[in-house]
């Protein structure tokens, strides 16, 4: 892969790591353990000439201000994430889809070397992904799910690091939350709710586990 450097943000971000976390640029951040995967993932990723940006905390790459992927880390693996994954044809099996998310699939790895095998499929699928944003494909709506309330689905919109949180955190606890931010009748207390636990999410914890300190729920 040719070395590619457009976003002198994204460079920041595989450094010190996502400055959204507390951890961020600590030995302690999800992302320092990944760096060489995720770089190589950028690369990649780039030469498909989609447009490289840091939303809220993480690499995402456009097709004309369209999120169609993001490149980001979880404490066991690096990540590329396909936000209409569902529709891709995955004929290689490799989508995994987080809790109950309907459009978004991800691919995991481990080590570097995983990347540098599936080098040419991942160009496959990033390429594919970019044609299903061109042609206007959406991912059909299902009623087999629990529905998510249009705040927590706004929210996902603005913020790729909570989404993928969010993505990663177990079916029940996924349900919780959304439960949970259903309940109030007002948006407004919805929204509210929402930003309330939103830090809980971003590490990894669940609307009832036992949290020693109690600090989010200050």
């Amino acid at each position: 892969m040719s070395k590619i450097i457009l976003n002198p943000q994204v460079d920041k971000y595989l450094i010190d790591g996502c400055m959204r976390c507390k951890y961020g640029a600590t030995p302690q951040c999800k992302v320092i353990p990944w760096r060489e995967p995720l770089e190589m993932l950028r690369q990649l990723v780039l030469e498909s000439g989609l447009q490289e940006e840091i939303k809220w905390g993480v690499p995402v790459y456009t097709y004309q201000g369209k999120n169609i992927l993001n490149v980001s880390a979880l404490k066991q693996s690096a990540n590329i994430g396909f936000f209409k994954g569902a529709i891709l044809t995955d004929k290689h099996k490799l989508l995994e889809q987080q809790g109950n998310i309907q459009s978004a699939r991800i691919i995991r790895f481990t080590s570097s070397s995983q990347i540098s095998k599936l080098e040419n499929i991942l160009k496959e699928y990033i390429k594919e992904a970019i044609i299903l944003e061109k042609e206007g494909r959406k991912v059909p709506k299902s009623n087999d799910t629990e529905p998510h309330p249009e705040e927590l689905l706004s929210e996902f919109e603005i913020d790729s690091a909570f989404y993928t949180a969010f993505n990663a955190l177990t079916p029940g606890r996924q349900r919780a939350y959304i439960l949970h931010f259903s309940k109030p009748k007002q948006s407004a207390t919805r929204k509210s709710l929402i930003q309330k636990y939103k830090d809980q999410i971003l590490n990894g914890i669940g609307l009832h586990d036992n949290y020693q300190n109690k600090k989010f729920e200050k």
